[in-house]
């Protein structure tokens, strides 16, 4: 099966479609960087409206929708970041949302997306039990789909990262990506390849029910086990009939580091104490491969602080030093 992937002009086209709902977020030295001549640079998507990178790619591809489309309303299975952002932009286009989601997703971002209107299906313990129910929507009800990473509109959106990145700092080597379904980085990793061929581009995730990880092992998509973490934006499977992101992340994406709760945990800490940023697990995978000594940085690079959307007592918790109970694991930062 031969794949359509983004080009440069179609990033081009989606950072134009989305400039009216996503900003383009600042890029900050991080406390982290090793050495003047090998600084680390933090793009933070975290300031993004709805605290996350997802608003790109859910606002280009609602921008590709007809308006007969439109009114038959927007529906997605989300780990929360994504579900928010659609609900942001649906909004935003007049149209309406439904989000469904497991339990898993935590209850700060279930509000978050039912604040904005959006209606919310629980269903199930995993995001593929949310996506049967998306197939249900569709069939019964004629709703578009528009998915959190398997999506050419999508990953075109999420690639307009790499475009500001590079238009800002040039001379940056290594790319620190957040890996989940592999939208974000099968972006980042397409556009920024096709403006510095030789860059580096360095997947990222937790070492339990890293799906696109395990999938990459295995060479196929595969189904895993889904754990409550610190980084549940990463959760969830990437589908066993992808049809983006899969190849774009095998054919691009040069190494994956898995790092451990506890890393995580210590991670989430030093983006608050050490560059003063509030930030979810997910966005803290590359300050924990770092403090982990996991990557070695000898060049410039960039961490994609991907989101903020973290549960404000576990985040109290984190800072505190205290012990955080996730399912049967207890997670501290010893």
């Amino acid at each position: 099966m031969t794949v359509a992937r983004p080009e440069i002009a179609d990033f081009q086209s989606a950072s134009a479609a989305i400039e009216s709902i996503a900003i383009r977020t600042p890029l900050v030295l991080s406390e982290l960087s090793p050495s003047h001549s090998a600084p680390l640079w933090l793009k933070l998507e975290s300031m993004q409206p709805t605290g996350s990178f997802k608003i790109r790619g859910a606002a280009n591809a609602l921008s590709k929708l007809s308006d007969k489309e439109k009114r038959r309303g927007v529906v997605c299975c989300s780990t929360g970041n994504h579900g928010r952002a659609l609900s942001y932009a649906a909004k935003m286009a007049g149209t309406t949302a439904t989000v469904c989601l497991s339990s898993l997703v935590p209850d700060n971002k279930v509000a978050a997306i039912e604040k904005l209107g959006a209606s919310v299906v629980r269903v199930g313990k995993s995001q593929d039990d949310a996506q049967r129910q998306v197939d249900v929507l569709v069939a019964d009800e004629g709703m578009v789909e528009v998915p959190p990473f398997d999506h050419f509109d999508v990953v075109a959106g999420q690639g307009t990262i790499a475009l500001e990145i590079l238009d800002e700092q040039p001379d940056i080597e290594t790319l620190l990506v957040p890996l989940s379904g592999g939208g974000l980085i099968a972006g980042i990793a397409a556009a920024a390849k096709a403006i510095k061929p030789q860059i580096r581009v360095v997947g990222l995730s937790m070492e339990r029910g890293a799906a696109m990880a395990a999938s990459l092992e295995a060479g196929e998509p595969i189904v895993v086990n889904e754990f409550a973490s610190l980084a549940d934006s990463l959760g969830g499977g990437i589908g066993l009939s992808n049809r983006n992101t899969f190849d774009t992340c095998r054919d691009l994406i040069d190494e994956v580091i898995l790092v451990s709760e506890e890393e995580i945990y210590k991670g989430m800490r030093s983006l608050f104490f050490e560059d003063r940023l509030v930030a979810e697990g997910a966005a803290a995978v590359g300050h924990a491969a770092i403090i982990a000594e996991k990557i070695e940085l000898t060049a410039p690079s960039a961490i994609i602080v991907s989101g903020r959307n973290v549960d404000t007592e576990q985040f109290a918790a984190v800072v505190a030093g205290d012990a955080i109970q996730l399912g049967d694991m207890t997670v501290t930062g010893d």
